[in-house]
């Protein structure tokens, strides 16, 4: 029997929508998860989309995240917009302000959305995502509870803090989308690893002892290791100001954990949106030839290579059946 779980793309969004009003989210919440769920798993990484819903639901379900919250917005600056998350889902407060935000980028050529007091981010690649099918390029930071050493040995300080970059290609193509975590590895490989009984490589995590580990449950005790030793510890770092700081939100060392417990993360979220130069300018048609041109040479472009676009209208979304099994039993079905 296969692991996995094909669906058609409109029976994933029911049953995703399903599921997250059946764990008490409200149908605007519940609209924005989906949108990014269904986003994550047809153009990012697949732990993102329908394994991590999981997290949203049982977070729902233990009151980590507000299923009826009501985000607040400021605009301080006339190109910089403040949110106020209510411990709700992060994608809602950004979807309250996408609109005014496109709007604020087009005007003045670059604008900066920064948001506290939500969950999690989810896929961080569907924030720039967005930007980008709006013709618009995107940088953008988030941080969660400490589980990332600076180096072996020392205190978990940071979270994984990834950080996404997205540029647009134009009409009929794909996004160059990058998405990757400040640490070796995203959390989820590790959760994946961690229940799937697999080991990890090695330089992902240190045990609690602060000793290299390749099993992934002692890992889960234990902490990540940043990419690239004090790189990617400075790129974690450099994450965390902008997120957290540049919002106001807590710093990862004074986050509760996204997976237990009943308080917020109240994390915070940063995308500053750019136009890529002035109307009737060359520069996205420059980018995708540039992009084709990099793949001509064997280079692996971010959200272009290897995914097929458009996508066939028949074509399932695939899921692990565990995780299928899981969403359905909260559904209801």
């Amino acid at each position: 029997m296969s692991d996995d779980v094909t669906l058609g793309l409109a029976e994933a969004e029911e049953l995703a929508k399903r599921a997250c009003l059946a764990a008490g989210a409200t149908e605007p919440t519940a609209r924005s998860l989906v949108d990014a769920t269904l986003s994550a798993a047809l153009y990012g990484p697949p732990a993102l989309g329908f394994p991590h819903l999981v997290d949203y639901l049982n977070s729902f379900r233990e009151g980590r995240i507000n299923c009826d919250p009501a985000p607040t917005l400021q605009r301080p600056f006339p190109a910089f917009f403040v949110s106020d998350a209510d411990r709700g889902i992060a994608q809602l407060g950004f979807d309250r302000a996408f609109k005014d935000l496109v709007r604020a980028v087009q005007e003045f050529g670059v604008a900066v959305f920064t948001q506290t007091n939500s969950y999690t981010a989810g896929e961080l690649g569907y924030f720039v995502r967005r930007l980008a099918a709006e013709g618009i390029v995107g940088i953008a930071g988030t941080n969660a509870n400490a589980m990332v050493v600076a180096k072996p040995g020392g205190p978990a300080v940071y979270s994984t803090n990834p950080l996404a970059f997205g540029f647009p290609l134009g009409d009929g193509s794909l996004p160059l989308i990058i998405d990757q975590a400040s640490s070796a590895t995203a959390y989820v490989n590790i959760v994946a690893a961690a229940t799937e009984g697999r080991s990890i490589p090695e330089g992902w995590a240190v045990d609690e002892n602060g000793v290299d580990t390749q099993d992934a449950t002692k890992a889960l005790a234990g902490a990540l290791l940043p990419f690239g030793g004090r790189k990617g510890a400075n790129v974690a770092l450099m994450v965390e100001m902008l997120s957290a700081g540049l919002s106001g939100g807590p710093w990862s060392l004074d986050t509760a954990d996204f997976m237990s417990g009943t308080t917020s993360p109240a994390v915070g979220l940063t995308v500053v949106a750019m136009m890529p130069g002035p109307a009737g300018d060359d520069r996205v048609r420059r980018a995708r030839e540039q992009a084709a041109r990099l793949e001509g040479h064997g280079v692996f472009v971010p959200g272009v290579s290897g995914i097929e676009y458009p996508r066939h209208p028949s074509e399932g979304l695939r899921m692990p059946r565990s995780v299928h099994e899981n969403i359905v039993k909260i559904a209801g079905a």
